[in-house]
């Protein structure tokens, strides 16, 4: 148990799960037929490769990540675990993870996982030491889960809808507001390792907080092209609506205290706010709005 418990940590395996979830419900939203073999293989290839992406993170930022309060017990700083069987460990997630969803689900399904892998770890993690920037090009993997989830609802190949694209949108914008609520709060551990991942570099000021709100606004109207194009309702729209305003409403008060107190509250405002609006998109395509309001 107490290897298990190591590499769950390594892997983040409770994080992984969370990342998952955005492609189920995806892949529910597109799927015509739900299959349960192809969500089992959605979520085990999902978990794996989500786990190895965070282990290489965590290979690559070893030494870093001991200068940190957050990260200084992680297994590598700690030496629970060795350098090499740490590099076996996500070698392994990695292989079999896009392995399961390019084999079970579809080869485009083993594609775009493997371009989250790579982004993630060769361009995102050693970006983070050079610029700010690095938050938006770690939003481009960050954004595939839900893409993957509509791209394992086609046949054959697999194919990339504008659906898949709109699920990435709206994941893609929110990515900001929620990584920067979380850079702000823990900025100053950051610092200890060279990452400046807030959007000014004068770190937790007003321009940083401005950059937040424009986002969470941006996001009302990215939230709302599903219905747009057709593919939900009313329903959604407005619950979009009125999960973008809290959260927006949440961003200016940041903006207005610039304190980590309500960088706090932004955070836990975004861990609520995708998971509602994404579920709000699959209820209003399982239920019959119009033979309801007859």
């Amino acid at each position: 148990m107490g290897k298990i418990k190591v590499y769950s940590e390594f892997l983040k395996l409770r994080l992984a799960s969370l990342v998952v979830l955005s492609s189920i419900i995806c892949y529910g939203l597109a799927a015509t037929e739900f299959s349960l073999y192809t969500m089992a293989a959605l979520i085990v290839g999902g978990t794996l490769l989500t786990g190895a992406s965070n282990g290489f993170n965590e290979i690559i930022e070893k030494d870093l990540d001991a200068l940190m309060d957050r990260t200084k017990s992680r297994p590598l700083p700690t030496s629970k675990m060795t350098f090499v069987e740490a590099w076996i460990v996500a070698s392994i997630f990695g292989v079999i993870g896009i392995g399961t969803l390019g084999y079970f689900i579809n080869p485009m399904c083993g594609i775009l996982g493997a371009i989250a892998l790579i982004l993630y770890t060769l361009v995102y993690t050693p970006l983070k030491l050079k610029t700010p920037f690095a938050v938006f090009v770690g939003a481009f993997p960050g954004s595939i889960p839900p893409m993957l989830g509509v791209v394992a609802a086609s046949q054959g190949f697999g194919e990339i809808t504008l659906l898949a694209w709109l699920m990435f949108a709206v994941q893609f914008i929110w990515q900001f507001p929620h990584f920067w609520a979380i850079a702000w709060r823990l900025n100053d551990d950051y610092l200890k390792a060279g990452f400046k991942m807030l959007p000014s570099l004068g770190g937790k000021n007003r321009a940083s907080a401005f950059q937040i709100v424009v986002y969470t606004i941006g996001l009302i109207p990215v939230s709302l092209l599903p219905m747009f194009f057709g593919y939900t309702g009313v329903f959604s729209a407005i619950i979009a609506i009125v999960a973008g305003l809290i959260f927006t409403k949440q961003a200016i008060r940041l903006y207005q205290s610039l304190d980590s107190e309500d960088a706090k509250k932004l955070m836990f405002g975004s861990f609520i706010y995708l998971p509602v609006v994404q579920l709000a998109y699959l209820i209003d395509t399982l239920i019959p709005w119009n033979q309801i309001l007859q």
